[in-house]
């Protein structure tokens, strides 16, 4: 009897060990976890514009393509905005213009003006050398004729004592009747030569005055002529000043030609359309809602780009390489099975990206098996139907061998 038990339980350890074997066999280079999920991209879709919501066009849960209208914005106040903004650059425009003809103008305008002073200037002066020329000539012809009324003053004096000692003679009849009318007849002619000469030294003392008004009107005309010409010297800063003015108006335009940009983009983001396929979710807009800029209106999940994050024990990473082979199941199906490859292993484990990682220099420590993402995608092809959603529990085994 107690051999037959000592069989039996033989056999029973040998069908354990067996059985373990197997299993031992069967999962030999494999490492599998249940703490996985399935990932995808979430795409945000928030208002750059505000305003009210004149439409909405999609419903929660509805696929839409890449580029499909989601949300209207009224567009009164952009367009409005815009129309300003082109008139704005057209005023611009026409000063740039203006202000750009102008410099030609001003730099001829300028150079005409300096040429005319410097040419006045010159006149001027010339003007001047002339009227103290005439001065000069005038006062000669003043010495001159007063040296000749000098003369014939003398000569009309000798001539009236001629006559006063021929009287005499005369009287006695020594000396006939016509030399001594001779003798009247040239005192005569000397006072008139005396009163003669003198009338030119009032004439010649006349030109003198006259030469010095002009000169004096000639030195008046000079200096207006040089502070025009100082005046005129100072185009070059006017013509500079002026080119200036073009720059200033030609940024104005620039400027100007931005907003105009800036308000056609406004206008054109007041219509908020899909940047990706997916599928839209957690739509919090509603027509009517006054929105403002970066306010967050729905979510768009591009289904057809779906990959797993697989939080394997560190214990199971070391013979885990990128490209082994992965089967997935899926519990929401079922275990329906995928196929996948690892494409990568994260840099550091799940704990160090929490938003308070674990201190381990502590005097309290208690070693803990760390966790670290390890991203599958599947192969293409796995999911036409666009089965898979993020967040779905799955199970992922790796084959290490």
């Amino acid at each position: 009897m107690t051999g037959a038990r000592i069989r039996i339980a033989v056999g029973v350890l040998l069908i354990v060990a067996a059985g373990i074997g197997v299993w031992f066999w069967m999962h030999r280079g494999r490492e599998s976890t249940d703490d996985a999920q399935v990932e995808a991209h979430v795409m945000p879709i928030a208002a750059r514009v505000g305003g009210s919501v004149a439409d909405i066009s999609v419903l929660d849960n509805q696929p839409v393509k890449a580029g499909d209208v989601l949300v209207r914005i009224d567009t009164r106040d952009y367009e409005v905005a815009l129309a300003r903004a082109r008139a704005e650059l057209a005023d611009a425009e026409a000063t740039a213009q203006a202000a750009s003809v102008s410099v030609p103008i001003a730099a001829t305008t300028t150079a005409s003006q300096v040429a005319s002073a410097q040419s006045s200037v010159e006149q001027s002066a010339a003007e001047v050398a002339e009227a103290e020329h005439a001065i000069a000539a005038a006062s000669a012809r003043v010495a001159t004729a007063q040296a000749r009324v000098r003369e014939l003053e003398a000569g009309a004096v000798k001539a009236a004592r001629d006559v006063e000692r021929l009287k005499g003679l005369l009287a006695k009849d020594e000396i006939p009747q016509q030399q001594f009318d001779a003798a009247v007849a040239a005192a005569d002619a000397s006072h008139a030569a005396a009163d003669s000469a003198r009338a030119q030294v009032g004439e010649a003392e006349q030109g003198i005055k006259a030469a010095e008004s002009r000169l004096a009107t000639t030195r008046v005309r000079s200096q207006q002529s040089a502070a025009e010409l100082r005046s005129a010297q100072t185009a070059p800063q006017q013509v500079q000043a002026t080119r200036a003015r073009a720059a200033s108006a030609a940024a104005q335009v620039e400027q100007k030609r931005a907003m105009v940009k800036q308000a056609e983009l406004n206008l054109e983001y007041a219509v908020v359309k899909a940047p990706v396929s997916g599928i839209v979710s957690r739509k919090t807009v509603e027509p009517g809602q006054i929105i403002q800029p970066g306010q967050p209106l729905m979510t768009i999940i591009p289904l057809e780009n779906v990959w797993i994050t697989a939080n394997f024990k560190e214990t199971q990473l070391s013979t885990m390489r990128v490209g082994q082979r992965v089967t997935v199941d899926v519990d929401a199906y079922g275990g329906r099975e995928y196929s996948g490859k690892v494409d990568s292993i994260a840099a550091a484990t799940g704990s160090r990206f929490s938003l308070l990682p674990p201190e381990n220099a502590t005097g309290n420590f208690v070693k803990v098996v760390q966790r670290v993402p390890v991203k599958i995608v599947l192969d293409e092809g796995q999911d036409k139907e666009r089965l898979l959603r993020p967040g779905m529990s799955v199970t992922p085994t790796v084959y290490t061998r």
